[in-house]
């Protein structure tokens, strides 16, 4: 019979949920995980098998806990600036370093990213009533916002170019 795990798992994928959102997979190294997850370096390949395991773990735990809080509040979203809004505010940090260090090297990455675009173009059809070319459109445009910085004049200028003029 093994030792019983001496560290909690969750606690220990949300700690690296907020490590590699704020410095991306190429910016942790295992010793910055052993030591900002307070996991042994056994403890941590025995559970995630590897860097890249606990990575593509921390990634879903933030796709679950963040974007899909995000999804939910789209469908309730009154109008166009209120649903830019929503997604320019959601921390997104994780998946955004995804899409640019992972996704293009890694297809299991690629994967759980374009799912979760897929969706939040999905819900933000469905919140502005628009077609899925423009959703994906406002999607790209609206996380662009996030990355350029300054996302509440931007995304308050793009919903007024969506909205229909009165």
């Amino acid at each position: 019979m093994g030792r019983p795990r001496a560290f909690d798992e969750d606690e220990a994928v949300r700690a690296a949920v907020t490590l590699f959102g704020g410095r991306a997979y190429d910016g942790v190294s295992v010793d910055d995980l052993v030591s900002h997850l307070g996991v042994h370096r056994n403890s941590l390949y025995k559970t995630f098998g590897s860097k890249r395991g606990l990575y593509l773990t921390a990634l879903r735990r933030h796709l679950a806990d963040d974007v899909g809080p995000l999804l939910d509040a789209l469908a309730d979203a009154p109008d166009a600036a209120a649903a830019l809004r929503l997604v320019t505010s959601a921390d997104l940090g994780l998946l955004l370093l995804a899409i640019t260090e992972r996704a293009p090297v890694d297809d299991e990455v690629a994967a759980e990213v374009n799912a979760a675009l897929a969706a939040v173009d999905r819900a933000v059809a469905d919140a502005l009533g628009v077609s899925a070319d423009l959703a994906t459109a406002v999607t790209a445009a609206a996380l662009g916002i996030v990355l350029r910085g300054n996302p509440d004049n931007a995304a308050t200028a793009l919903a007024q170019r969506l909205s229909p003029r009165t």
